[in-house]
């Protein structure tokens, strides 16, 4: 190894300041991105990584966590003896089965494949299941082994061509309801071979709605990797952009709807940039697809509809660090009219963000109860919620400690 080669942060003890130098620059990240993403001057980022400050407090070691995107504290503390994950959450107890499925490797017809018409039967089942379900993971993962032998059993004995392409579509598709249930857990590989599976069954299909539903989960595998995969994040999503343009004068609600989810995908990425002009820009356009749509609908991969535009601008004002714009939006988003509970925990959180980005800690825990009551199961495993409540363990107020305690036991961070 030469003399200038970045050291591994995990082989020798080495001080806060280093960690966090080396997994700065294993994101390509500069040390004025940190810095504005904690809130603190590059010249502090830079005496911290040299050792002339002393290791910050656990509120800000947690907001560096966040900006790096670190998946178990230890990586940044150090500290093996007291592990956290945050951005990665506990391995659900049907992982494995869901697993072997996906890592197996069927040559043969040991099963007959069900009737086109069953398939996409159980996929509008299954899909109605994850959004009523407040354990949404649980009621995805028992689902899923049957569900993908069944779709690839019948990509591989369809007997004609359209057959086939229709076939893979909804193996697309159950390959993307995959991934709503390996996101954030502990098999980080299983989630991209999936992505990759669902993008190659999609543009098997020649189906423009399969397509786009793959590469809009694509493009976020490819954006929550980090800052150094944003340009394939924008590659993927700003191309099949493009590619569905050309169809919208003629196509169905579902194929403005996902490409509307992808117009708001690209602002998403936008703001994780920093770019303010941008994200807002392809949030308004994907807002005017929304109002082109019936106000009744809502489509079941991604939730875009009239009613998420509100949600989705929180996020957006959030990922700009933008405090006072993000409780304004959250002020009028209308969180009761999102049908999906998973999706209304998910916009509770994204509220948190904002009150505790604006000084609110008390409004944060307060939401982040409202997102429990919506769907546990979201919660436990989102990294943004771990962070703020075990940030607010460590709060003054002996009141705000205690809230935040009785969250952390009951979604799994802290013990009983």
């Amino acid at each position: 190894m030469s003399s200038d080669a970045a050291p591994d942060p995990f082989t020798d003890p080495l001080a806060f300041g280093q960690r966090m130098q080396v997994l700065r620059t294993r994101r390509g990240m500069s040390r004025p991105v940190l810095a504005g993403l904690v809130g603190r001057s590059s010249s502090w980022v830079k005496q911290v990584e040299y050792g002339r400050l002393q290791t910050p407090k656990l509120t800000m070691i947690l907001r560096i966590a966040e900006a790096l995107r670190v998946r178990d504290l230890s990586e940044l503390t150090g500290q093996e003896s007291m592990p956290t994950d945050l951005f990665i959450g506990p391995g659900h107890r049907r992982l494995p089965a869901v697993a072997a499925v996906i890592n197996a490797f069927p040559l043969t017809a040991s099963r007959e494949a069900p009737p086109a018409e069953h398939l996409r039967a159980r996929l509008a089942a299954a899909w109605a299941a994850r959004h009523s379900a407040p354990n949404h993971r649980d009621v995805i993962g028992t689902l899923l082994p049957d569900f993908i032998r069944d779709a690839q059993a019948a990509a591989r004995q369809a007997a004609s061509a359209p057959e086939r392409r229709a076939a893979q579509a909804v193996l697309a598709e159950v390959y993307s309801l995959a991934q709503f249930f390996l996101a954030y857990q502990p098999e980080s590989a299983l989630l991209w071979r999936v992505a990759e599976r669902g993008m190659v069954a999609a543009q098997e299909s020649e189906d423009p709605h399969a397509i786009g539903v793959a590469a809009w989960l694509l493009a976020q595998a490819h954006r929550d990797a980090g800052p150094e995969h944003f340009d394939a994040a924008d590659a993927v999503t700003m191309e099949t952009i493009r590619y569905l343009d050309a169809l919208l004068p003629d196509g169905s609600d579902d194929v403005l709807a996902i490409a509307g989810a992808l117009r708001f995908e690209a602002g998403y990425t936008a703001a994780r940039r920093g770019d303010t002009g941008a994200a807002w820009g392809h949030w308004d356009r994907a807002r005017r697809m929304a109002w082109r749509l019936p106000e009744s609908y809502y489509h079941p991969v991604t939730s875009f509809s009239r009613a998420i535009m509100g949600a989705h601008a929180v996020t957006v004002a959030v990922e700009l660090h933008a405090g006072g714009e993000s409780v304004r939006q959250a002020a009028a988003a209308d969180a009761v009219t999102i049908p999906s509970r998973p999706r209304r925990a998910r916009h509770r959180i994204e509220e948190a963000r904002g009150y505790q980005l604006d000084g609110q800690p008390e409004a944060a825990l307060a939401t982040l109860d409202k997102a429990f009551d919506a769907a546990p199961e979201t919660i436990r495993y989102n990294g943004y919620a771990r962070r703020i409540v075990l940030e607010e363990t460590e709060a003054r107020s002996p009141e705000r400690r205690r809230r935040a305690a009785d969250l952390a036991v009951r979604i799994g961070i802290l013990a009983a």
